[in-house]
């Protein structure tokens, strides 16, 4: 059974607080979480949404920062998803990029509009 995956990604107030130049590496280890997620076997990404012009500060809950639509084959693919942000490293790999940030993922089935 395929499943309709929201992933809620917010950032948190260690990314406030961030130098410049650590707030690009968390930027860096982001490409690399989403290139991560992307490259998921049974996984195929709809789309991504970042509302972060129309929203200041830290997503402590909704709304959140960005979203992730993806179409997922399997529920341990939606935990491998979750994960990269457990094990993505950055700057050194001193700290992952949950640090910085969280994730939350919603799952569901494809709601068709009826005609």
């Amino acid at each position: 059974m395929m499943h309709r995956v929201l992933f809620c990604c917010g950032i948190n107030q260690n990314f406030m607080n961030a130098t410049a130049e650590e707030a690009k590496q968390v930027w860096e280890a982001t490409r690399e979480m989403l290139q991560g997620i992307d490259g998921l076997p049974g996984l195929t990404i709809l789309g991504i949404m970042d509302d972060d012009r129309i929203q200041v500060g830290p997503s402590l809950a909704a709304p959140w920062t960005f979203y992730i639509m993806a179409d997922v084959e399997d529920y341990e693919t939606i935990v491998d998803a979750c994960n990269f942000f457990r094990t993505t490293p950055v700057g050194d790999g001193t700290y992952k990029l949950w640090k910085y940030c969280r994730v939350e993922a919603r799952i569901g089935r494809e709601l068709v509009v009826p005609e």
